[in-house]
Formats: structure tokens, C-alpha cells, sequence
């Protein structure tokens, strides 16, 4: 298990060009990202236009003979995209927004994608060498089961999407208030362990990066509330540059591996596992003790977090029907 390269705990040493990269493509994903929020124009090109071109011209071909052959990248990047263009049409159909079957894509989405990620936790807790599915180094361990536990308790705390809308004036960003700054340090964290435990030689670029790119604009002004749009776009993004530069983080300069370090695999699903936990209590406490349904009623929406989320982004509208979700009025809400 100990590679025959200089690490660094979670990581290889690599050279200094590996960690200009990891920043280059953390601030390449979301600076994409927040066009394609603000523009209908580079969301067709990025969403439609270029995929399309790509399915048809080199996607077919491009991965052949590498580890990103076979169908789970495709149907990753797939996924990503379906999951991308529904809230792209939220966004421009207004009609869409008070419909509550389609206010269930996103979160069904969601649920797919950790749910997925789960199950080849799973799986990967019986494997130990060479994936043959992906030709990768796995190592399975106890690690694989306390991350698959801690992706369960984060489906489990998906709430609130009947409150998703859209930001008033230019920016139309999606905002969905239950996904709480404490919800996406869990997802972020459990999602980190997954990646390093299953796909571990792509932790550097899939895991680190991918989620900054999407983190970082939520924790900033020009994102807050919006988490689950930056995540959807950076990871249909993420998905498209696996498929088309297939050696980018396999044999390229880039590359940057895994340490396969035991203790670094047991440290992450750890801390997945712990935060996990307590954030599910503490949900589970605010479902009973406000009484509020999770597949109807926003858990959070009158929290200090969600309620300056929506002094900034909701419209007259929305705050009237925010109010109206707890049975108050705009006033007694104070918005």
C-alpha cells in the first residue's frame, strides 16, 4: 500500500505545476459557472451547443483504452447534464417555479448522486489493488462503510426544496435555503471521503477542486443560497473534461496521486461519519421541534441564514409566500 513516490499525507508531493493547476481549475469551474447563472447565452453554449458537438464528434472516441472508458463516466455526465438543464428551465419558464413535481428534480437529482456514490462505497470496501472496472488503485477498508453511513444521514437531511426560487433582477441565481451552510460542509466532507476512497488517484482534481469550485461561490455574496446551481454546473462541467481530456488526471504533467495512505482514508470517513451525525441530530431536532414537514415545508426558512438570504435575493412575491409557508404574514415574518 505504500506508494513508491514522496507523499504527503493525503497526497503525492507532485510538482509545483500540480498545485497552480488545482487552482486553475477550481477558479475555471466557477467562473464558468457564474456565466452560465447570468447568461441564458452561455448556458445554451455550455449546456447545449457544446455537448451536443461532443456526443457527436469526439466523446465516442476519446476515451478509449483510458480509465475513463466504459459507461459510468457517461452516464455521470449525463446525469450532471439532465440535472444542470432543469434548473437552467426553472430559471427562464417561470410557470415551472409553482410547479411542485418539478420543484422535486433537483432534489431527486441530489438523492441519485449520493445515493450512487454510496453504493460504491460499498462496493469498494471489498476491493483492494487494481479496480478492474476502472483500472485505478482501490484500497477497502472500514472507511468505506462509515462514509457510506454518513452519505445516508445527508440524503436523509435533504429538506426544504418546496421554497426553492429565483433570485430577483439580473442574476436569477436558484436559491434553495435548506441546504445550509452546516448541510454542505457534511456533503462536502462526506463527498471528499468518497472521492478519495473510491477514485483515488482523482482526489486532487475530482475532490478537491471540483468542490471548492462550487463551495467557495456559496460561501461568498455573489452565491449564498445558491450552492446546489454552482455543484449541478461545476460537476456537469467537471464531467465533460473527464470524458474530453481523458489523460489530463491519469498520465499527464497534471497528474497529482493519492498518497493510499490508510490512516489519511480513516481520518476523512472519520470526520464524514462525525459531522454527519451531529448535523442530522441537530436536524432532526429542528424537524420535530418546529413541526415542520420536510417534503412540504421549509425546515429553515425562518433561521438568520435563510431569512438574509431572502432580505437580498426574494422578490415581494416570494416573501409574501414564504411567510405564508409558516402561516405568518410578510410583516410578522419581517421580511
Amino acid at each position: 500500500m505504500t506508494p513508491n513516490y514522496p507523499t504527503l499525507f493525503f497526497f503525492e508531493v507532485g510538482q509545483w505545476w500540480d498545485y497552480v493547476m488545482l487552482f486553475a481549475v477550481i477558479a475555471g469551474l466557477a467562473i464558468t459557472a457564474w456565466l452560465a447563472i447570468r447568461s441564458k447565452w452561455v448556458a445554451i453554449a455550455v449546456f447545449i451547443v457544446i455537448p451536443v458537438a461532443l456526443t457527436i464528434f469526439w466523446w465516442p472516441y476519446s476515451t478509449q483504452g483510458t480509465s475513463s472508458a466504459g459507461w459510468f463516466p457517461i452516464v455521470k455526465q449525463y446525469s450532471a447534464l439532465l440535472g444542470s438543464l432543469s434548473l437552467v428551465a426553472l430559471q427562464y419558464f417561470p410557470k415551472l417555479r409553482t410547479k411542485y413535481w418539478y420543484l422535486c428534480i433537483p432534489p431527486l437529482i441530489l438523492s441519485v448522486n449520493i445515493l450512487e456514490a454510496v453504493i460504491r462505497d460499498f462496493q469498494c470496501y471489498f476491493i483492494e489493488g487494481v479496480d478492474p472496472s476502472n483500472n485505478m488503485v482501490t484500497w477497502g477498508g472500514p472507511w468505506n462503510i462509515m462514509n457510506g453511513i454518513a452519505g445516508i444521514l445527508n440524503f436523509l437531511m435533504i429538506s426544504g426544496w418546496v421554497g426553492i426560487y429565483i433570485a430577483k433582477g439580473k442574476n436569477k441565481q436558484i436559491i434553495w435555503g435548506d441546504l445550509t451552510v452546516a448541510w454542505i460542509i457534511a456533503y462536502d466532507v462526506w463527498n471528499f471521503a468518497y472521492v478519495y476512497n473510491c477514485l483515488a488517484d482523482r482526489a486532487w482534481y475530482s475532490g478537491v477542486a471540483l468542490l471548492l469550485s462550487c463551495t467557495i461561490p456559496a460561501f461568498m455574496a455573489v452565491g449564498k443560497g445558491a450552492w446546489i446551481q454552482y455543484r449541478a454546473y461545476t460537476l456537469t462541467f467537471w464531467s465533460a473534461i473527464v470524458l474530453t481530456f481523458p489523460h489530463f488526471m491519469h498520465d499527464s504533467m497534471f497528474a497529482h496521486r493519492s498518497a493510499h495512505n490508510p490512516t489519511a482514508l480513516f481520518i476523512v470517513s472519520f470526520l464524514a461519519l462525525v459531522i454527519n451525525i451531529a448535523v442530522f441530530i441537530y436536524h432532526v431536532k429542528m424537524v420535530a421541534t418546529k413541526k415542520r414537514n420536510p417534503f412540504t415545508q421549509e425546515v429553515y426558512v425562518d433561521s438568520r441564514e435563510s431569512m438574509a438570504i431572502a432580505a437580498v435575493h426574494a422578490s415581494d412575491a416570494d416573501r409574501e409566500r414564504i411567510a405564508a409557508g409558516i402561516g405568518k404574514t410578510r410583516a410578522e415574518f419581517g421580511l
